[in-house]
């Protein structure tokens, strides 16, 4: 009788070691998958063709802080819009870029106190194809990764002080882009772009 209880308990110890092993083999297969899932979402990021987005924008000076909430298009290779949605005293402002010229309608405001006080709003650090011109053609171009997120990191080749960093989050589940930092040479958050809503290739 106890050789039988013997018996069932090396069995029962053997099945409990072969679980672990393929436990430990799947657990090393899914990091594995999830590395080059992580570099395909990244390709995904670098190839946008187009996209639509409602951010929240805050830009910190060394005086103020101003925050807007913006309607952002994008499409290949280099058209794109800025609405403001707020606040609500420059609400309407939209600004086109073709790549060539710079189109600002609003016919409440006129141009030079658009150009004056809210000269971050034409600038094209705040969108999300100048990131990815900037990862593409930067020698520091990097990302990392942790349970949830994707982060990308480039140092922009500019002369903009105040826009030398820049970071974009990217959430693993849902492959879209969540939040992006942009900082200074001194490593100051300067801007700060909250992704509210975001498609991309799909803006017609």
């Amino acid at each position: 009788m106890k050789k039988k209880y013997l018996l069932i308990l090396v069995i029962f110890i053997l099945i409990a070691i072969i679980f672990i092993i393929f436990y430990k083999i799947k657990v090393k297969d899914l990091k594995i998958g999830n590395t080059k899932t992580s570099q395909d979402i990244v390709n995904n990021i670098l190839n946008i063709n187009s996209y639509e987005a409602k951010v929240t924008v805050e830009v910190t000076s060394n005086k103020n802080k101003n925050k807007y909430i913006l309607k952002q298009t994008f499409q290949s290779p280099n058209i794109s819009t800025q609405e403001v949605i707020e606040p609500s005293n420059i609400a309407g402002i939209k600004i086109e870029n073709n790549g060539t010229n710079l189109k600002i309608e609003n016919s409440n405001l006129s141009l030079s106190t658009i150009l004056e006080n809210y000269n971050y709003l034409g600038n094209n650090c705040l969108d999300l194809s100048s990131f990815i011109e900037d990862y593409r053609e930067s020698q520091t171009s990097k990302f990392e990764e942790n349970d949830t997120e994707i982060i990308m990191n480039v140092i922009a080749n500019n002369e903009n002080i105040y826009t030398q960093n820049k970071t974009l989050y990217i959430d693993k589940k849902t492959q879209q882009p969540t939040k992006m930092e942009i900082k200074d040479n001194k490593q100051k958050t300067t801007i700060y772009i909250l992704y509210n809503e975001v498609k991309v290739n799909s803006t017609k």
